[in-house]
């Protein structure tokens, strides 16, 4: 499958079927900082990949309000 990865922006190839908890530990990224998007839908960590599948994976960033006290938001698409 083709991976689009973010922050550093690179392409890589990787066998397939699998997980995308397989996918994410493959790549040594931690599954909870971490979204991977196939098409226009988040998949889940539970959801299997095909071998012809384009995915992206894309780092959680969080964000605060500084002085506030808030714990932030979450912005999914960077």
């Amino acid at each position: 499958m083709k991976v689009q990865l973010s922050h550093p922006e690179r392409q890589v190839d990787v066998k397939g079927p699998k997980r995308v908890r397989e996918l994410l530990r493959d790549l040594n990224l931690i599954p909870e900082a971490h979204l991977v998007i196939r098409g226009d839908d988040l998949v889940t960590e539970d959801e299997m990949l095909k071998d012809d599948d384009v995915v992206e994976v894309r780092p959680v960033i969080s964000g605060g309000s500084g002085s506030s006290g808030s714990f932030g938001l979450f912005r999914l698409f960077g």
